[in-house]
C-alpha cells in the first residue's frame, strides 16, 4: 500500500471504468468505496435543473436520438474525469431567454462544486460550462410573430 493510499487518497480508475476508489478508513486496509463517474454526472444532471436560468443540458446528436426513443439519460452533456481525489465536470447547457447567462451559470458551478463535494468528498477541481442554446418561451415566440410587445 502506497502512503497516499494509507493516508485515505482517492485512487484514479479513469481508464475504462470511470470511478473513484475512496480509502475512507486506512486502518481497514481491504475496504473501498467505489464511485463512478456516472454517479457525480447524475449528481450534476439533478443539480442543473433547480437552478433557475438553466432550462436543460444539452447531450448532441446522440442524447436527441436517445430521447426520442424514450430514454432519458442524465448524463447527457456531462462528461466527468476523475483523476485521485479530483474531478473535472464539463456541462453543456441550454440557458432560458432573458435571464443572466454569468448569474445562472456561476449559481450552477458554486450548486455543483457543493454538492459534489460533500456527496463525494472528492475535491472538484475545475467546473467548465458550455452554453450550446437558449431556450425562448413559447409565448415570447408568438408575441414576436404577432409583432406585439408587453
Amino acid at each position: 500500500m502506497t502512503e497516499e493510499e494509507k493516508k485515505g487518497k482517492t485512487e484514479s480508475k479513469t481508464g475504462g471504468s470511470g470511478e473513484a476508489v475512496l480509502k475512507p478508513d486506512p486502518s481497514k486496509e481491504g475496504d473501498s468505496v467505489r464511485i463512478s463517474s456516472d454517479v457525480i454526472a447524475v449528481i450534476t444532471s439533478l443539480i442543473s435543473s433547480d437552478i433557475p436560468g438553466i432550462t436543460g443540458l444539452s447531450g448532441g446528436m446522440v442524447g436527441g436520438i436517445a430521447e426520442r426513443l424514450g430514454r432519458r439519460d442524465m448524463t447527457k452533456g456531462i462528461k466527468v474525469d476523475v483523476n485521485e481525489d479530483r474531478v473535472t465536470i464539463d456541462i453543456s447547457v441550454i440557458v432560458e431567454y432573458g435571464k443572466s447567462i454569468v448569474d445562472s451559470t456561476d449559481k450552477l458551478k458554486k450548486e455543483i462544486r457543493t454538492n459534489v463535494e460533500k456527496s463525494t468528498g472528492l475535491t472538484v477541481e475545475a467546473i467548465n460550462i458550455y452554453v450550446q442554446g437558449i431556450n425562448v418561451p413559447e409565448e415570447e415566440l408568438k408575441e414576436e410573430e404577432s409583432g406585439e410587445k408587453k
